[in-house]
């Protein structure tokens, strides 16, 4: 009897096991059939009854797609076409992330950001954007809109990312184009929060004027703008201007170090770009370099493209354009056209500024403007959270933008800022595929709806030259464009936009080279012009200038070269000062620490010991140098943080240099404490760890963080298989090769205009969002090992055809 019971219970597990079995299988296959569903198809033929002429669409062993077609028009119907099948998602979560609308999709995480970004109100201002648009740019955004929602609704399953989240997508707009472009305002400016001008304004209510001049100081030894002198030295305030030793402590026990962050170079929104004339290449065509410098990301926000169209202006009336376009928008970024290619960088200018609001003690809905008074416009703004009732958000607007802050006074804030303008947003920068030099792409710059930026082109004549490309450069009055100003005054504030006669242009330069990277460019009248936004400090720059002085011929290759330059030429007087401040030092720990230091290789590799300790080392003395002075601003306001894209390497370098007893803080009998207690500080966090000081190598820190937006609501084991491999990186801030976990080159594009079979473009994260596509991740490994990827496409490996 006990057998048989025995039995009856394993035939009953046995059928329950085999039962769980069947539904995990089934689980698995339901769950592969649904993602393959979401694969773009890539093969066949689609009748598409709006087309004028038949559109190819191929694709080589990297995704690069080439479309051909007999019209621009259609050409940006299939792109937009394969960009929603490869991409709809993150097209999504662009046009979300701008309007203020995420939280509706993906709940209430995202809601401080929507909050944020719904002040701004950029839906409405894309919508009038749209509507004062030539008709040309609105059938551009027309058919890739027709295009997107085509591709759309032509996979078999909707986007795997919303089945996971239980949402359909919805439709694309035309003018949800342009709300990609506002993304990029606010990737590009600050997140359009202009904090780094609150900042400001609160360390100049606390400390005396010089002091904070000295503290924000520019750096002339790393400076290397393309025109204009050098800025003067920083100059040390005397002890009658400030000094630490009679100001009274601040108490304050809290920890400095997120205040003190924006000091020490964090990564910043930016990009390299350089170029050299025909006169240095054996073509006799100039080449351009540009890597983009972003948050990175599976899959990457560029996508590889090539568009063959009939031009009557191109070489032999057909136009190839090679390059990266922009899910969510019909254009090439970066490219060449085979008689010009180009390339950007953040310009870091001052786009935004701060206005005080100055209400009326009768009716504070009213406020003063230069003729009197007007009314504050109030909005309700009801933001969808998913999961949750609508948030209410009560926004109130001036003629110069929406209240959002308060000065250190307590009057408020209206921010004035060009990505609110509808005069910011176009798609003209689909005619640089049309411009055969140089010198008509620079005059093409101004007209350009899109963020400030540095424009380098080459042109297969062999001439270079640059721009600020954008056509919103406002042209201040009677304001101090980094402090909040009072703009009811008749003739202040933004008084117009520049023209095109006053845009600063450099064409044939004498030397043959030009470079940009997010350093300040020019000087005099034109810097007043497009103001301090936040330069680099400019070693980065500089170490690209000098690299291209270095050599008197160049090809593609070489400059891909320069862009993987990892060495650490900042760091070299840190780590002479390293040494000797630990010279007569008896301590164990700190002898370890200058032995390994010293044998210094100079460079931000992975297994690079020497760069990771001189990095703390500098890390530590430029916070400890700079602390009492953080904690004195932060003691009246506790929101404090030093200001954003604002390096200090100047102010602490000239401290350390001449050791004035008046900036020191107090805590340290003499400079050489304070060197010692950072040089302690390092052997403490890092020695500590296994392995100890000798195991602490770059690559160690440096581990790659690139991932898909959803991989974080997954299971870790399965959220690692819709990321990238993570794995060490070399390159840091302040050389040319930048890289941080998630941060760094989103292409590395280098090409001679007319010779693009020799060109370059390197991209991380992949072409393709669905894990089962053969492009997920395709060209990744070579980005991170810098193993340079043909610009030009294979061999096909798939064709779709669009038919009418």
């Amino acid at each position: 009897m006990t057998h048989l019971k025995g039995a009856r219970r394993w035939r009953i597990l046995r059928a329950l096991l085999v039962t769980l079995l069947v539904l995990l299988l089934a689980a698995f296959a339901t769950g592969w059939y649904l993602l393959a569903g979401s694969r773009a198809q890539l093969d066949g033929v689609r009748r598409i009854a709006s087309l004028s002429a038949p559109i190819s669409i191929s694709r080589d062993a990297l995704g690069t797609v080439t479309f051909e077609g007999k019209s621009r028009t259609d050409l940006s119907y299939a792109l937009g076409y394969v960009h929603a099948q490869e991409r709809y998602f993150e097209m999504d979560l662009m046009r979300r992330s701008a309007a203020g609308e995420l939280s509706a999709l993906v709940g209430p995480a995202a809601l401080k950001m929507d909050l944020n970004h719904r002040r701004h109100r950029l839906r409405a201002v894309v919508e009038a954007a749209y509507a004062q648009m030539s008709t040309a740019d609105k059938l551009q955004l027309d058919r890739y809109r027709d295009g997107v929602n085509a591709g759309l609704a032509d996979l078999r399953v909707r986007p795997w990312e919303y089945l996971l989240l239980g949402s359909q997508p919805q439709p694309w707009r035309s003018e949800d184009s342009a709300l990609v472009i506002a993304a990029m305002y606010l990737d590009l400016n600050s997140d359009g929060l202009n904090e780094r001008e609150l900042s400001i304004a609160q360390m100049r209510a606390v400390l005396p004027g010089p002091l904070v001049d000295f503290l924000l100081a520019p750096d002339p030894d790393w400076e290397a703008p393309l025109s204009g002198p050098l800025s003067p030295s920083p100059v040390i305030p005397g002890a009658d201007v400030f000094d630490l030793r009679h100001v009274a402590p601040t108490g304050s026990s809290i920890s400095l170090t997120a205040a003190l962050a924006p000091a020490l170079d964090a990564p910043r929104p930016g990009s390299n770009s350089f170029a050299v004339a025909g006169t240095l290449t054996g073509s006799g065509a100039a080449i351009l370099a540009n890597d983009m410098h972003l948050g990175l990301r599976v899959p990457n926000i560029w996508f590889r493209t090539r568009l063959r169209y009939p031009d009557p202006g191109a070489p032999h009336g057909q136009r190839d354009v090679n390059g990266v376009s922009l899910p969510g928008t019909p254009a090439i970024i970066a490219g060449s056209n085979g008689q010009i290619a180009w390339g950007f960088t953040n310009s870091y200018g001052d786009w935004l500024d701060w206005v005080r609001v100055l209400r009326d003690p009768a009716n504070p809905g009213r406020y003063k403007v230069p003729e009197g008074w007007a009314s504050i416009e109030t909005h309700d703004e009801h933001i969808q959270v998913k999961g949750r009732p609508d948030s209410i958000l009560k926004v109130e607007d001036t003629r110069w933008g929406p209240i959002m802050g308060k000065d250190v006074d307590g009057t408020p804030l209206a921010l004035a800022w060009i990505g609110a303008q509808p005069r910011g947003y176009n798609v003209e920068l689909m005619q640089l595929e049309h411009q055969p030099d140089v010198s008509s792409a620079l005059n093409l710059a101004p007209r350009l709806g899109m963020p400030p930026q540095n424009l380098l082109v080459a042109d297969s004549s062999g001439q270079i030259g640059w721009t600020i490309a954008g056509n919103s450069i406002p042209l201040r009055a009677n304001i101090d464009p980094l402090l909040p100003s009072d703009w009811s005054r008749p003739g202040s504030g933004w008084q117009g936009w520049a023209t095109l006669a006053q845009y600063p242009r450099i064409a044939h330069p004498a030397e043959d080279r030009l470079w940009t990277a997010n350093n300040r460019t020019v000087g005099g009248d034109e810097l007043a012009l497009l103001g301090n936004g936040g330069h680099d400090l400019g070693a980065r720059a500089q170490q690209i200038r000098d690299d291209l002085h270095a050599r008197a011929g160049f090809t593609p290759a070489d400059l891909l070269d320069i862009q993987l330059d990892n060495r650490a030429l900042l760091l070299a007087r840190w780590q002479q000062l390293l040494l000797q401040t630990l010279a007569d030092s008896q301590d164990p720990a700190l002898q370890q620490l200058r032995q390994l230091s010293a044998n210094w290789q100079g460079r931000a590799a992975v297994d690079s010991v020497d760069y990771r300790l001189v990095r703390a080392f500098r890390t530590e003395v430029s916070q400890a140098a700079l602390a009492p002075f953080v904690a004195q601003v932060k003691h009246r306001f506790s929101d404090f943080s030093w200001p954003g894209e604002n390096s200090a390497e100047a102010a602490v370098w000239a401290l350390l240099q001449a050791q004035p007893a008046q900036l020191l803080d107090p805590k340290y009998h003499d400079w050489h404490a304070l060197l010692i207690d950072a040089a302690r500080k390092v052997t403490r966090e890092l020695g500590q760890q296994p392995g100890g000081l000798a195991a602490r190598s770059w690559g160690e820190r440096n581990r790659s963080e690139i991932n898909h937006p959803l991989s974080a609501a997954l299971p870790h084991w399965l959220g690692r298989l819709i990321d990238m491999p993570e794995q060490p990186l070399p390159g840091d801030n302040n050389m040319p090769r930048v890289a941080a976990p998630d941060f760094g080159a989103s292409e590395r594009f280098d090409v001679a205009p007319g010779h693009e079979a020799q060109g370059i473009l390197e991209m991380p994260g992949g072409q393709s969002d669905n894990p089962l596509s053969p492009y997920f991740g395709a060209g990744h490994a070579d980005w991170v090992k810098g193993r340079p990827t043909p610009l030009l496409p294979g061999l096909d490996q798939h064709t779709l055809t669009l038919e009418p």
